[in-house]
């Protein structure tokens, strides 16, 4: 099996992927702009080849670099990135080389959030109501905010996390935001109250799930943006209304040989309401996260997904695992030595975070585990303790 991997480098972690696909027996091609040198030794080693662009956001030279590759080495079976930042492309390569997966045409329903809105719509799932807004269309705006009422969420209609995400509280608030909000389509959605969680996993060829969890949030995604430090964990248990709710999810947008992340909002009234679907793994350290709950190797179940069709991975959740993410320029109760002297015992992994990723998650990382919950939520909450 021929799979070309796009930026196998970056984030740091995805030669994990490219080394299993190796280990499972694919010809593994990778794509990316930076030098062979540079990649870390053992991403070569995994490589079957690679091709050095000069712009992964050029698509004649991404289009010169599959052809080269669909020439050497005959058919190309998979194309991918498990990338948020490169989904477009990857479905438009596998488009024009006529590759299994996700193809251009369908992109708009997993990357606009209006199009996600209308399959969520379509299967009966609860959203929020939202209404998108052009260019020009403050009459648009107010009309929404006449029917919902303020507070309301304006975000990127099509975007990755609360980048450029702003939480409108009155009518200031919105005309600066009319004012000065970037030139792209935004969408508007009333303000929901409620636990943000997700619904995550990986489905196989024929669009089994056979992986299955779920991140809780100690806060929003967007108060993080904001400035609040991020803390969250994977459940030892998935809630059984949210467990066969992501699974019908998973059937109306036709998933098939990915990994998925899927939030939810739980309400006030105990029911779930969809927020948006991202056809990738969850960010950050939690794929590894994922192994130290369970003992497994997602890394691998992916690549056997992708060579063999499917795979098994054990449903036991042994361990809650906890992320507590720090950022720069504050001062903290305990100095970083002392969080490491105090939580020995339960800390598994603790590392600074690529600056990409900062904003949301901290420049910061403590990783925990233990078997109950509340340990780890006492810790954290230590941990971020400002002084």
């Amino acid at each position: 099996m021929n799979v070309v991997f796009l930026s196998p480098h970056f984030p740091p972690g995805m030669y994990l992927y490219v080394q299993r696909l190796r280990e499972a027996g694919a010809t593994v091609l990778g794509i990316a702009d930076v030098a062979y040198e540079a990649l870390r030794p053992e991403l070569r080693a995994a490589l079957t080849d690679y091709y050095r662009v000069d712009d992964l956001h050029s698509i004649d030279q991404l289009t010169r670099a599959v052809g080269y590759y669909t020439h050497r080495y005959g058919k190309i079976d998979r194309l991918e990135s498990l990338n948020e930042y490169w989904l477009a492309t990857d479905a438009r390569l596998r488009s024009e080389f006529n590759i299994p997966g996700l193809h251009a045409e369908g992109i708009d329903k997993v990357k606009r959030k209006s199009a996600m809105k209308r399959v969520f719509e379509r299967a009966g799932v609860r959203v929020a109501r939202g209404r998108v807004v052009r260019r020009v269309s403050a009459p648009v705006a107010r009309h929404f905010i006449e029917e919902v009422g303020y507070p309301i969420i304006a975000k990127p209609d099509v975007g990755v996390g609360a980048a450029r995400t702003y939480r409108i509280e009155n009518d200031t608030d919105l005309d600066a935001f009319l004012g000065d909000r970037p030139s792209i389509d935004y969408i508007l959605e009333e303000y929901l109250e409620g636990q943000l969680l997700s619904f995550d996993g990986l489905v196989d060829r024929s669009g089994e799930v056979v992986f299955a969890s779920s991140l809780v949030y100690g806060l929003t995604v967007l108060d993080s943006v904001r400035g609040a430090d991020m803390f969250y964990w994977i459940d030892r248990e998935i809630a059984p209304d949210l467990d066969a709710l992501g699974r019908h999810i998973v059937r109306a947008f036709g998933v098939r040989e990915r990994p998925f992340h899927f939030e939810f909002f739980r309400l006030p009234d105990g029911e779930l309401a969809a927020l948006e679907v991202n056809m990738r793994q969850p960010g950050g350290l939690t794929v590894d996260m994922w192994n130290w709950t369970s003992d497994i190797d997602f890394y691998r179940a992916w690549a056997e997904v992708v060579v063999n069709g499917t795979t098994s991975v054990p449903a036991e959740k042994k361990w809650y695992v906890m992320w507590a993410g720090r950022k720069a320029g504050r001062t903290y109760r305990l100095s970083h030595d002392d969080v490491l002297r105090r939580y020995a015992k339960l800390l598994i992994h603790h590392e600074r975070v690529d600056d990409v990723f900062s904003t949301a998650l901290g420049n910061y990382g403590y990783i925990m585990r233990e078997p109950r919950l509340d340990p780890l939520l006492a810790a954290a909450h230590e941990i971020l303790a400002r002084a």
